[in-house]
């Protein structure tokens, strides 16, 4: 435990490990890095960076390719043949560096980096995606970094911070019926705002918290980087370890990696009990409102998966929702799991079948529409219902579409319907 007399937050004492000395919010550190994650959209650039900072060294080798990843999930497979390039050359350099590449077979990089075991508790993590912040539902410091950063942690394992504050997030209550993580965390946006966390680390407590898997949880954290924030962090516990435990047979629980009680921070507090679904609408995340003040307008189709809400859970939830029952006639709906793992559960479920009869469409692990830049692009005026993270103007296709972001919940009952529909009626 702590044997400083000044109570440090989870971040605060993450950094003091990273950096080697005791540090509190507002000091600047040189931190380790104890992983990095790169993809096929941000890793060229990075990979092409590293090389330019190396390029006088006689041995062009990373600092540590044990604690280096790289995954494929944008565009697979390669859906262009830049695409293709891209893939061949980090393909290359993984193998020439002797670094970890999970290719195009194991699906997006924010469910594929815990699912195999390369985040832990009191981690700090950087990857070249702002979704990064994902990983900070197992007790890690995980942000996002640019291309160029990446190319220097690449080249050293080291990188410039500032000590982020800390916004907690403490939220109670039991969740009503049909109502899930993820309108948790639309609803904690919408109150503080895209800008309400900027370069904060939030921080999510309290029994609501406690009471949800690690998949509720990653949903959680994932969209801390919509409020602006540095990080998404909920502290270790019994279920962080059960599922640590899991994937990595020498993981010993360590109490330390937790705010200390009075640690400084911006609290808000929240009741839940009463909570209707949430809905955030074009186009902005924090522009959030609940279901019933949107009902009834038209969708052409309907998302559910990407790194946010594409565990088995959640297509579970669909699965259930929808029960026999067709896709409603003009309606796309694409189910991407968002991993092989998470895509096989689903396929031994029965659910593959059951939606394929339904009329929809299942796809291999990866981002799909999620970044606009692969398949299932919306068409200009047509309107996506998305469990995913953003609904930026254009950002599942056209400028001209408008994209609606919900729970799984929501979207199955969209789905049924063709209009946007609150689940509790179904």
């Amino acid at each position: 435990m702590s044997t400083n007399k000044q109570p440090m937050t989870i971040s605060e004492k993450i950094f003091s490990k990273a950096a080697g000395k005791t540090v509190k919010a507002g000091e600047f550190v040189l931190a380790n890095i104890d992983r990095a994650m790169t993809h096929d959209i941000t890793g060229p650039l990075a990979v092409e960076g590293f090389y330019e900072i190396m390029r006088d060294k006689e041995e062009k080798k990373v600092w540590d390719p044990s604690k280096i990843v790289i995954l494929f999930d944008h565009q697979v497979p390669a859906d262009s043949l830049n695409a293709a390039a891209n893939h061949t050359m980090l393909r290359k350099f993984a193998k020439e560096q002797g670094i970890i590449n999970y290719d195009v077979y194991e699906g997006v990089c924010h469910q594929v980096m815990p699912e195999k075991g390369h985040v832990k508790p009191g981690d700090l993590v950087v990857g070249s995606d702002s979704h990064t912040c994902a990983y900070g539902s197992l007790g890690a410091f995980s942000t996002g970094i640019g291309s160029t950063d990446m190319a220097a942690v690449f080249a050293s394992g080291k990188l410039w911070f500032k000590v982020p504050e800390t916004i907690r997030f403490e939220v109670e209550g039991k969740l009503p019926k049909h109502v899930y993580s993820k309108d948790v965390i639309l609803h904690l946006i919408g109150d503080v705002g895209a800008e309400g966390a900027r370069y904060m680390a939030a921080e999510y407590a309290g029994s609501t918290i406690d009471a949800m898997s690690m998949s509720e949880r990653m949903t959680i954290s994932n969209m801390a980087i919509e409020m602006g924030g540095k990080a998404g962090i909920i502290e270790a516990d019994k279920v962080t370890e059960n599922y640590l435990k899991e994937r990595i047979p020498d993981y010993e629980f360590d109490p330390y990696w937790a705010s200390d009680e009075d640690a400084e921070c911006e609290l808000h507090k929240y009741d839940v009990s009463n909570l209707e679904p949430q809905v955030a609408c074009p186009h902005n995340v924090d522009n959030v409102k609940p279901v019933t003040e949107v009902e009834g307008i038209k969708v052409d189709q309907v998302f559910v998966g990407s790194c946010t809400n594409g565990r088995f859970e959640d297509i579970e939830v669909v699965a259930k929702m929808m029960g026999d029952e067709p896709v409603a006639k003009g309606v796309r709906l694409l189910i991407i799991p968002a991993s092989r793992t998470e895509y096989m559960k689903v396929l031994r479920a029965g659910y593959v079948e059951q939606f394929m009869e339904a009329g929809a469409m299942v796809e291999s692990p990866c981002c799909g529409p999620c970044m606009g830049g692969s398949f299932g692009l919306l068409g200009d005026g047509e309107v996506g219902l998305a469990t995913s993270n953003r609904n930026f103007k254009g950002r599942e296709g056209s400028p001209q579409s408008f994209v609606y972001l919900s729970s799984p919940a929501t979207a199955a009952a969209s789905a049924l319907t063709g209009e946007i529909t609150d689940p509790r009626k179904i």
